[in-house]
Formats: structure tokens, C-alpha cells, sequence
């Protein structure tokens, strides 16, 4: 009877993992098979297999338009405001986690204000901020904005995680001469790998698919985002809703490509994250 039941429980599990699983990959489906439909097809059947494989968007996206510009901005601002992200973040972290000054607390808990306070209610200040720089319009603009964005999650995530690491690690380095720099590099960083990755992947989907940033600090057609470009597709008489989901699909790869990199140690920081609390 008992193993009646875990088998009952187990097909019970995959029957619930199998509709979920479905009810992710259905709307990617669609969105690949709506590329590669004619406008009129869209709307006469819209969930239908295309009665012919319109290639044409994607050779406007690639070939006409400037979306290859737009994508190598987006890569370059989302791939640069990581890696500031987890430089700066771990090495506050790790200032936070391991010593204990006057001020530290209110510096760590400065931090998590920013997980608390949007940071579009300083849209206004930012703006002045960045035509103060002179970088107003450009792809540096967006790469400090987003850098800010994500250093008060990564000082949350990291400082816990590097907590629990036993002081014992760093007092043996420090014994046989490591110093601090070292320490951090070769001890503390290998240990909050998995840690790292999951900053990464929580960071990576807001950055890239940001649309209000972009949409305040560029103006030029050459520093637009994917995001933005995107939007300006929508006509007002008239839409080509192939192209749109060309686009969409094409941004679409990155992210999934992107997030199966990153989940084996994403997975393992929550499973190690859950062991150690």
C-alpha cells in the first residue's frame, strides 16, 4: 500500500511538473511560430502551425535594420553592469561580513535601503546626474544606473553567504602569510561562487529587459537598447507584427541561453544556501 501510494505521489509530481513545464514552453512556441507568419496569417490563424515559413523578418532584422547594433548595446550594457555589480558587491560584502567597525551596520543596512526605495523615484536626480557627467546619451549612463541597481541585492545575497563561510579558513591563510587581497581571491571568492551566480541571474533579466532607463537617457539611434527599439515598432496606422515577434525571439535566446549557463550553480547556491541555514 505504501508503495502504491509514493508511486501514486510520484506520477502525481510529474504530472504536475509536465503542465507546468507546458504552460512555460507554449507561449515560447508560439512566439517563434507567429515570426514566421505574414501579418494576415497572424490574425486568421493565430495559433495555427504557419501555412508557409515567412523568413522575411528575420532578413530585415538582420539585414536592413540596425538591430545587430541594438543587440551588441544591449549585450554590452547588461554584461558590463554585471561584472561591476560583482566586483563592487563582494568586495562590500566581504568588508560588511568579515570586520566589525563603527558605522558598519548602518552601512550594510544603507545598502538594503536600496533593495526598499525605487530607484525610478530618482529618475529626476539621475537625469541631472548624468548631464552633470556629460554622459547623458550614452552607454555608460545606463551601465551606472544599472550597476546601482543591483550592488544593494548582491551586498544582501553575499554578505549572508560569506558569513557563513568559518572564520578558521581565513586565520589558517593568514598564518601562513596570506594577505587580505589574497585571502578574498583564492579563499572567499571559489566559496561564494554559486552565491555569485545567482546575483547574476536575478540581475541579468531586469538589465536586459529594461525598457525606462533607456527610454529617458538615449536619444541617438546608435545607443539604443533592444528594448527600446522594440517599442518603437508599434506604429500608429500600422504594425508589423512579425517583425515585433522576430525581435522578441531573437532577445528571447540570450536569456535562456544565458540562464542555462548559469543554473547548475544557481541551483546550487540555493540548495548549499538552504543546507547551511
Amino acid at each position: 500500500m505504501i508503495k502504491f501510494k509514493n508511486g501514486t505521489v510520484r506520477t502525481l509530481l510529474y504530472v504536475i511538473l509536465i503542465i507546468y513545464s507546458m504552460s512555460i514552453f507554449s507561449p515560447i512556441f508560439l512566439m517563434l511560430i507567429t515570426s514566421l507568419k505574414e501579418n494576415r496569417e497572424i490574425f486568421t490563424r493565430p495559433y495555427s502551425l504557419p501555412q508557409s515559413f515567412n523568413l522575411d523578418s528575420y532578413i530585415h532584422l538582420f539585414k536592413i535594420s540596425n538591430y545587430l547594433i541594438y543587440f551588441r548595446n544591449s549585450i554590452i550594457v547588461t554584461l558590463t553592469a554585471l561584472l561591476i555589480i560583482l566586483a563592487l558587491s563582494s568586495l562590500i560584502s566581504y568588508v560588511l561580513a568579515k570586520y566589525r567597525f563603527i558605522g558598519s551596520r548602518f552601512l550594510y543596512f544603507y545598502f538594503i535601503a536600496g533593495l526598499i526605495i525605487p530607484i525610478k523615484l530618482g529618475t529626476i536626480g539621475i537625469i541631472r546626474i548624468m548631464l552633470g557627467l556629460h554622459i547623458f546619451d550614452t552607454l555608460a549612463a545606463l551601465i551606472i544606473v544599472y550597476a546601482a541597481m543591483g550592488i544593494p541585492f548582491g551586498v544582501f545575497i553575499l554578505t549572508d553567504f560569506i558569513r557563513l563561510i568559518p572564520e578558521e579558513l581565513s586565520n589558517a591563510a593568514r598564518i601562513d602569510g596570506c594577505s587580505e587581497p589574497k585571502i578574498f581571491f583564492r579563499i572567499i571568492l571559489p566559496l561564494i561562487r554559486p552565491a555569485l551566480a545567482a546575483v547574476v541571474i536575478i540581475n541579468f533579466i531586469p538589465i536586459w529587459n529594461d525598457f525606462w532607463f533607456p527610454l529617458l537617457l538615449v536619444r541617438t539611434d546608435n545607443v539604443k537598447t533592444i528594448p527600446l527599439a522594440t517599442a518603437l515598432l508599434y506604429g500608429q496606422f500600422e504594425t508589423n507584427f512579425g517583425l515585433i515577434f522576430s525581435v522578441l525571439t531573437a532577445a528571447s535566446l540570450p536569456v535562456i541561453i544565458f540562464y542555462l549557463i548559469m543554473s547548475r550553480q544557481f541551483i546550487k547556491g540555493l540548495s548549499s544556501g538552504a543546507l547551511k541555514g
